[in-house]
């Protein structure tokens, strides 16, 4: 298969298998003759684990570390469980943040009068300086 026909059955842009390819997420592609890159059924299977892995918020350095468990049949299932546990918690603690965000910004337009005057409570809150 060529990137574009890979890009189509993965769901994974062109683009971004080049990428993975430049990160050492994917080995680098057979060549045709004409310099064209050519992609395995096994390619296929790794670009999909990626993609799903990248849909679950996963960094490329955790995807590496997921990829070098795939591929190690001697892991301990343990190893992948702590790792995406690890995920788990970094995400509750970033949807924690995002809420206090959503708070803040909201405490903040209901004190904007939202008319045609200058003052602004959120611009003025932005350009505060921040408390030590």
């Amino acid at each position: 298969m060529n990137i574009g026909q890979a890009a189509r059955a993965t769901g994974v842009s062109a683009k971004m298998i080049r990428w993975y390819e430049q990160q050492g997420l994917v080995p680098a592609a057979t060549r045709s003759e004409s310099n064209y890159r050519h992609y395995s059924e096994g390619d296929l299977h790794r670009l999909r684990f990626i993609r799903r892995a990248r849909d679950l918020g996963f960094s490329i350095k955790q995807i590496a570390e997921l990829l070098a468990l795939w591929n190690d049949r001697g892991r301990a299932s343990a190893d992948v469980k702590a790792l995406a546990l690890g995920h788990a918690a970094a995400l509750r603690q970033r949807i924690l943040e995002l809420e206090e965000m959503v708070q803040s910004l909201g405490h903040l337009a209901e004190h904007c009068q939202g008319d045609d005057r200058p003052e602004c409570p959120i611009l003025e809150r932005l350009a505060a300086p921040v408390a030590a």
